[in-house]
């Protein structure tokens, strides 16, 4: 288990990247009550290199269900009404391309590191901005068990 206070809550984050400037952070969080919560976090590199601008969202365990149904069915709106002949996989397609060129790029910074000793690191920064962020949302001090949780969370 994590010894940083800041993150004993945290069960689970999943990072999912949006292009080069956005990042959402999908994480699964624990109450004092041995409770549980989604935080899903938009995180969006300020221009000029001036920090994060954050937004967030709490998704408690009894909203789940309606929540998924309601964004399933507003995605499949735009996806069918309003934009059908959009190819959505497109996005798909250039996030791939994407992460091949910054995996490559990675490899080659890696090598220029091992070579000459620097080990900064672009993934270390981006979950530690998110991870700074994180000692705010408590759901406002009301973290009290309001019911068990026996369903469990798959991704």
């Amino acid at each position: 288990m994590d010894h940083d206070p800041k993150r004993q809550d945290l069960v689970k984050s999943l990072k999912v990247r949006a292009g080069r400037r956005r990042t959402y952070f999908l994480d699964i969080r624990r109450t004092k009550g041995d409770d549980f919560y989604i935080t899903m976090t938009e995180s969006t590199r300020r221009f000029h290199g001036d920090g994060y601008e954050r937004h967030k969202i709490f998704l408690y365990k009894e909203d789940f269900n309606r929540f998924l149904g309601g964004l399933e069915e507003i995605v499949d709106y735009i996806k069918t009404e309003l934009m059908p002949e959009y190819d959505f996989d497109e996005f798909d397609r250039r996030q791939a391309e994407y992460e091949a060129r910054k995996a490559e790029e990675e490899r080659l910074d890696q090598e220029y590191r091992d070579k000459h000793g620097d080990s900064d690191n672009q993934d270390d920064q981006d979950q530690n901005e998110h991870d700074d962020d994180e000692q705010d949302d408590d759901r406002d001090g009301n973290d009290e068990k309001k019911s068990s949780h026996d369903d469990q969370i798959d991704w």
